[in-house]
């Protein structure tokens, strides 16, 4: 048997650290085109600012950012010149990253098929030597072989590419882009594609500033809802306002978080806002983000201070199993489904429906944790780990771990419910292998997943899988200490009996609340019913006489 990894120590995740809400924008139809208009006017000068940032690379430095910035203030304003080229240096960021991630997936790739290749054909894996497994027949070798250079030209472009400090970034997006050569497929006109290549490409965020009336100068929300923009100056004749502004009739309204929101801009606090246009139900949305506070890190110990909420997480449900101090499973398992087939808007509703049942589910038992596994399935989904098993390849890739940890960080914030990691190790095997089997009964089903919830929630706790650990090595009593898994020396109640089956009044259900008949009678003697039978002379001898003898019948 192979070494077993050391496993991660548990901690709770930190709080999300921004906010943002969202509300419909119900323009006019001369709003709509000045909006349309500024919007792809700001983008043509993002588009410029991209390329240009692109052309710099690694030599852009301070002095490099403030040439763009002096260049696009002539053509916009100064705050719109600021918003458009951080957002510029926010995306090659990010395609930098993106850019580090894809050499690391394919160094690894790479590493794993000359593993393959360099084994005999039909060689089974040796998990104790740290040999892979061979493949199956002489074609799938050669296929391996020339996909194997494949991977290794696309390094070397990579590889350029990043040591050039040049990446490849389409505004509006690449998948967007393709596309268009794609239209019948995709069900859009030409004109439709061109309205929706505009939206995506249109630039209508203002970053908040501190200080500033409402948060923001450029673009303008009052706690009356009224929506104001500073107009780039190419385009200052469209003002309607003092100062180049342009007033729109549409007002916002932020029902969510909408008094955290008035209570920012009335301190003049940095509120940056973003439009949005949504082409294909023709409505425009206007968004509000800011930073909260760092807020402390809850410590672990408070955290489990009153039990936590072990949750395995599916392809199609959460299970979850609430779990008391000392490791205990409380109540009954809990599963909350969910669909992840259809449209993203749709996948989202799902997702955010379980998560709220979750957590009332956690409020209602009264813990204050959410016990999760840390998964990450981004190297875990290629055939050269997982064979020809498409299914399980498929459930791996769709499976939303980022949204699912990154939403309920998010929602549990909101009700004061901790969230804590685990390392995902043996979980599954361990959970089942100890605990599915005792937990069953014949009106009760326990499933693999409800065994990993449990099993997730002791790793959580501290406490180990299995349900007890070998006696201490004299005897099986507690003369050399109490055994790991067991309640500790300074636990209330750890030496109480436990009780009977029978203790509770005839005719109601068990303390389970399973068993419906009545306890059966013993066969013996004692086991008999008794019956008093008194006279009324003995009666009055027996209060006249203290200690009379009574007189027992049986029948």
């Amino acid at each position: 048997m192979g070494a077993l990894r050391e496993l991660a120590v548990s901690f709770v995740v930190p709080g999300p650290s921004g906010v943002a809400i969202r509300d419909r924008l119900r323009v006019s139809q001369t709003d709509a085109a000045v909006l349309a208009e500024v919007g792809v006017h700001l983008g043509s000068l993002a588009s410029g600012d991209l390329a240009e940032r692109s052309r710099q690379g690694l030599a852009h430095d301070v002095a490099g950012w403030a040439g763009r910035k002096r260049e696009l203030t002539a053509k916009s304003s100064a705050r719109w010149a600021g918003s458009i080229t951080k957002a510029t240096n926010d995306q090659w960021a990010l395609a930098r990253r993106g850019q580090a991630a894809y050499l690391g997936w394919l160094r690894g790739q790479i590493s794993s098929v000359e593993a393959r290749l360099a084994r005999p054909l039909g060689a089974k894996a040796d998990k104790r030597e740290g040999l892979a497994r061979g493949y199956a027949s002489r074609g799938e070798w050669h296929a391996k072989a020339r996909r194997l250079h494949t991977l290794k030209d696309r390094l070397a472009t990579v590889e350029a590419d990043w040591a050039a400090g040049r990446v490849r970034v389409v505004r509006g997006g690449k998948r967007l882009a393709n596309t268009r050569h794609h239209l019948a497929v995709a069900g859009l006109s030409e004109q439709l594609w061109r309205e929706r290549w505009q939206a995506e490409r249109m630039f209508l965020s203002a970053d908040g500033e501190s200080g500033k009336r409402f948060g923001n100068e450029t673009i303008r929300i009052t706690d009356s809802g009224q929506l104001s923009i500073k107009l780039p100056a190419p385009l200052a004749h469209l003002a309607n306002a003092p100062h180049g502004r342009y007033v729109l009739d549409a007002t916002v309204r932020f029902r969510h978080r909408g008094q955290e929101w008035r209570d920012r801009i009335a301190a003049n606090r940095a509120v940056a806002y973003r439009i949005d246009h949504d082409t294909a139900r023709g409505r425009w949305y206007a968004t509000a983000s800011w930073q909260r506070a760092a807020v402390p890190v809850l410590p672990l110990e408070a955290a489990l201070a009153r039990g936590v909420a072990g949750v395995d997480m599916n392809d199609d449900h959460l299970a979850a199993w609430r779990l008391d101090v000392h490791g205990n499973p409380v109540g009954e398992p809990q599963r909350f489904f969910y669909d992840l087939t259809g449209s993203a808007e749709h996948r989202d509703a799902q997702i955010r429906h379980a998560l709220s049942r979750l957590l009332h589910y956690t409020r209602r038992c009264g813990a204050a944790a959410i016990a999760i596994e840390d998964l990450d399935f981004t190297n875990g989904t290629s055939r050269e780990q997982h064979g020809r098993n498409k299914r399980f390849r498929r459930l791996l890739s769709r499976f939303p771990t980022a949204k699912l940890k990154a939403r309920l960080v998010s929602m549990a914030a909101e009700q004061d419910i901790a969230v804590v990691t685990v390392d995902p190790a043996y979980t599954s095997r361990w959970g089942a292998q100890h605990w599915q089997k005792p937990l069953a009964t014949p009106a009760r089903k326990i499933s693999r997943h409800d065994a990993a919830s449990i099993a997730i929630g002791r790793r959580a706790l501290g406490h180990p899988i299995r349900r007890r650990t070998a006696p201490p090595p004299q005897h099986q009593s507690d003369g050399a200490g109490h055994r790991t898994a067991q309640a500790g020396p300074d636990t209330r109640g750890r030496d109480g009996i436990r009780p009977p089956a029978t203790d509770h009044a005839p005719g109601d259900v068990s303390p389970s609340g399973k068993r419906k008949r009545r306890p059966s009678t013993p066969n013996t003697v004692r086991g008999a019913p008794v019956q008093l039978v008194f006279t009324d002379q003995e009666r009055l001898d027996a209060f006249r006489k203290p200690g009379a003898a009574l007189w027992v019948t049986r029948i």
